[in-house]
């Protein structure tokens, strides 16, 4: 008995569907989460960063990693690790030297781009559901070309790092004695979060097995 293959027509395309998905299950509800816990956090840490107040515990010396480096005139003598070079403009952040490293890192991040582009952008907004967009041109257009700046801006990360971790451990030391309280935990512990958030990033994989 001889048989025969059939070969795929080039000319065709795809099968046309006229439901939006297959899917029976709930593919809006993570998207959906992201979408209200990011935004959530935004606000939050939005409205924490132009407060200029609550950030400094002198005594314990805590220093919110949100001011650190604190470095406009409003800063604390103490909590000023390399002075006030900064005016006291209620627009300028008190750490406005980092934090928009920290932003453009945590943007640009792989893991946060699958969150804000499924849950903000819905491109796509799950697996097997298509998006709106007629065709892909993936991250090589403005806005989305400044993905590829995330491997700087680990750089500019592993440095805030670094000064968040001394905060930390100064924040032990309570005028000449040593003190530990709950600031001390969650200085502490924000800090792993943050090496172990860092180290892990695909540039940092890619400079030590890649040899960028």
């Amino acid at each position: 008995m001889t048989t025969t293959a059939t070969k795929p027509d080039p000319g065709r395309s795809r099968a046309s569907i006229a439901a939006r998905t297959l899917r029976t299950d709930r593919w809006w509800f993570p998207p959906l989460i992201t979408f209200v816990g990011l935004s959530a956090w935004v606000i939050y840490a939005t409205v924490r960063v132009f407060m200029h107040k609550w950030y400094f515990v002198e005594e314990h010396h805590y220093l919110t990693p949100f001011y650190s480096p604190c470095l406009t005139d409003r800063c604390e003598p103490a909590s000023a690790l390399f002075g006030t070079p900064l005016p006291s403009f209620w627009l300028v952040p008190e750490a406005a030297l980092t934090l928009p490293f920290l932003l453009l890192f945590r943007l640009t991040c792989y893991y946060y781009r699958k969150a804000y582009y499924r849950a903000f952008w819905l491109s796509p907004p799950a697996c097997a559901v298509p998006d709106a967009h007629e065709k892909y041109t993936g991250e090589t257009r403005f806005p989305l070309i400044f993905q590829n700046l995330h491997r700087y801006a680990f750089y500019a990360a592993g440095i805030i790092s670094l000064i968040n971790t001394w905060d930390a451990v100064i924040a032990f030391r309570s005028g000449e004695e040593f003190g530990f309280g709950l600031g001390n935990v969650i200085l502490v512990g924000n800090v792993v979060m943050l090496w172990l958030y860092t180290l892990s990033c695909h540039s940092c994989r890619h400079i030590v097995g890649g040899r960028l």
